[in-house]
């Protein structure tokens, strides 16, 4: 069985043009290889009503346990102005030392290094005693409806048991070693609506003026102390992130305010429990106003914390021997497809170094690349012996 060069099908995978939710024929890519090393896999494809069809992947090798997933996502993040970028995107190019592409470090060439591992692992093994699964969605960057939720749904379904799962988003800050994820803060948006009575500027008594409402309730919202975070967790934190009063006379009070923000919270709270703090703000100011008022919100996840076990210390110190750094064990960041997969199994997230990913000239290092692919290497045989 011919090994996979973790550096050959990084390139590969770039040259796929997957802005999300697009495919572009790379899972049906990755499928072929897969099925090289002798996994049996399953695209599956889910779309829902307002929301554009994702092609997912369900790959495995092996059918008893203890089954050990990879889990990542093949879809980008738009490249922005192709002017700006020093080679084509899609065209993956290497200067000094680096690979450069849109995804080259979120997250393509993560998967192309436990692809690696993988065929290197079983050229090796070829009676390992478990399972190796990937779970790879193309539904990460965009709305997340018709990706790793749906197929985690699936898996549940099926009863396919997944005993432990590595997500390879690009954990590291600056240096690969750094950090790995235990845990993310959950995160709410809040869409507020005040609704007043439109009038003349120069009668004020005779309108009600949403923006008197708006400020006041975005006030006390900034200046909410949630918490002090804990010994996981940083402090939950609220930001505004937009103001939008649909207003283009200067001698008109508007009928309309509209304002949204979006609140990251640590496991001292639920979307739940925060929700019914806002709503008594809003309520009681709005009252107050004499205003009436819409809110919406949507939940991208819950806050977790994956309790670290064996498999997790086993992982640190691999990558600690590695990479001559003790990693961080961390909840900090935005979220990822790990806030679906803890439902299921117990999981970690360990990748490359982020500090180029979303931007112009995203790049990974072929150093980091090789010490990766190694660290993969070294966590199957470790987990499995």
């Amino acid at each position: 069985m011919a090994s996979i060069n973790e550096l050959q099908l990084a390139k590969e995978l770039i040259k796929f043009p997957t802005v999300t939710p697009i495919d572009a024929g790379i899972m049906k890519f990755l499928e072929k290889k897969l099925k090289t090393l002798g996994f049996k896999t399953k695209i599956l494809e889910f779309k829902e009503k307002n929301s554009k069809p994702v092609k997912n992947l369900y790959a495995r090798l092996g059918n008893k346990g203890p089954n050990f997933c990879y889990a990542g996502h093949l879809d980008v993040v738009p490249p922005g102005n192709l002017k700006d970028w020093t080679v084509n995107p899609f065209k993956p190019s290497i200067k000094k030392g680096y690979l450069i592409g849109r995804g080259a470090n979120d997250m393509k060439s993560s998967i192309a290094a436990f692809v690696s591992a993988v065929s290197s692992f079983v050229s090796n093994n070829r009676k390992f005693n478990g399972s190796i699964s990937f779970l790879i969605t193309g539904d990460e960057e965009g709305v997340a409806i018709n990706g790793t939720k749906k197929v985690v749904d699936y898996l549940r379904k099926k009863k396919e048991k997944i005993d432990f799962c590595l997500v390879g988003e690009p954990t590291n800050p600056n240096k690969l070693g750094e950090m790995v994820k235990i845990g993310r803060r959950g995160s709410i948006t809040g869409r507020l609506t005040i609704i007043g009575v439109q009038g003349h500027v120069a009668y004020p008594q005779r309108a009600n003026n949403p923006s008197t409402a708006l400020v006041q309730i975005l006030k006390e919202l900034k200046e909410i102390k949630f918490d002090n975070g804990t010994k996981d967790f940083q402090p939950t934190n609220l930001e505004i992130t937009k103001i939008n009063i649909d207003n283009f006379a200067d001698n008109v009070i508007p009928g309309l305010a509209n304002a949204k923000f979006n609140i990251r919270f640590n496991n001292k709270h639920t979307s739940s429990s925060i929700k019914k703090k806002i709503d008594r703000i809003i309520k009681k100011i709005s009252n107050k106003n004499k205003s009436k008022y819409k809110i919406d919100y949507s939940v991208s996840g819950e806050a977790f914390l994956t309790k670290p076990n064996k498999t997790t210390f086993m992982i640190r110190d691999i990558i600690e021997k590695i990479t001559k750094i003790k990693p961080q064990l961390s909840t900090t960041g935005g979220t990822s497809d790990a806030r679906f997969i803890r439902k299921i199994a117990p999981c970690l997230e360990f990748g490359l170094v982020g500090k180029t990913m979303h931007k112009v000239d995203e790049a990974v290092s072929l150093s980091d690349l090789k010490k990766l692919t190694l660290i993969y290497s070294n966590i199957l045989q470790n987990y499995f012996k």
